[in-house]
């Protein structure tokens, strides 16, 4: 089968499309055919091993994993004997792993779940990684209806899955982003939109919750922001972690860390969301699996507007 392997960390030529051994699934396992899969933020950290703390998780001087790809679309081939959810044929979406290749095999239990039948596979792909993130962040950060929220990096894969969320959820949102994606921003539910580059977003005890989801941002000036009991909340773990004991002293603020942890229900709750037209991925660009290269250094620029997608067959 056709995988773009990373055998060491560096700049997106690093990535090979390369013939691979066919994976077999295991008794617990499913054989996974993928259609779809994406580049995200997180993808291009591990290539890069940037910062240095991935290496201490995804080997020191190299990949140990050298297929990378985080979430997919595509269809159950074959399963273990003790797989019960699926059965071959099944259209399905979710997390995963080794997911820049054709096939991948992964365990039955985990956050996948049967494909949105109102979506294409490029279309399911592009969901997973930023809804999933921004569902657990939201409800950690205990959104309430009638709220005021504030969503910072409101284009990104994110950010764009949060906005749509935080509208669901009852709240009256306010996205940052550039100039050139205010309108998309916009046409997702936000309420009020924000261009970074010619107003400033903060607003004296403004807001109910901030949501941090990418890029740099002035951790005092969103405390000042925050409403008494607000939330601050971080898709960026370390600036979260180091942030904490600020707020905790304060005792009147919350700050919201940590690493996402999706499952199989949270998945489900978004497949009956997109099913009701509630929510709907975004897709900047689509690249097929031999320009993998490219898909990655565009991402790392930092300027996509929701997700790129990487189709295979």
């Amino acid at each position: 089968m056709r995988a773009a392997v990373c055998t060491k960390y560096g700049p997106p030529e690093v990535l090979q499309v390369k013939e691979v051994e066919k994976p077999t699934p295991k008794d617990n396992q499913v054989l996974i055919r993928i259609f779809a899969t994406t580049v995200t933020s997180g993808d291009v950290r591990l290539r890069k091993a940037d910062p240095f703390i991935v290496r201490f998780f995804a080997g020191l001087t190299r990949p140990k994993r050298p297929i990378l790809g985080s979430e997919l679309a595509g269809e159950i081939e074959a399963v273990g004997k003790d797989v019960k959810r699926f059965k071959p044929g099944d259209q399905v979406f979710g997390a995963g792993v080794s997911t820049y290749a054709e096939y991948t095999c992964l365990l039955e239990k985990g956050p996948r779940a049967a494909k949105p039948a109102n979506m294409t596979f490029e279309e399911a792909a592009a969901i997973p990684f930023g809804a999933l993130s921004a569902l657990h962040f939201l409800r950690k950060g205990n959104i309430q209806r009638g709220q005021k929220v504030l969503i910072y990096g409101a284009s990104g894969a994110v950010g764009t899955a949060a906005v749509q969320l935080a509208k669901y959820f009852g709240a009256d949102v306010t996205g940052v982003c550039s100039t050139a994606n205010l309108a998309l921003v916009k046409s997702l539910g936000a309420d009020h939109v924000i261009d970074y580059a010619k107003e400033d977003f903060t607003r004296p005890a403004t807001y109910d919750l901030i949501f941090h989801t990418v890029g740099k941002i002035s951790f005092s000036a969103c405390m000042k922001s925050l409403k008494k009991g607000g939330v601050y909340a971080s898709a960026l773990l370390l600036g979260a972690v180091l942030r904490k004991p600020w707020a905790s002293v304060s005792g009147r603020k919350r700050v919201v860390g940590g690493i996402a942890k999706p499952k199989a229900e949270d998945l489900v709750f978004l497949k009956d969301l997109i099913e009701a037209g509630e929510l709907r991925g975004v897709i900047d660009r689509r690249y097929p699996l031999e320009q993998i290269a490219e898909a990655h250094r565009y991402v790392e620029g930092g300027h996509k507007k929701g997700n790129v997608v990487i189709t295979l067959g």
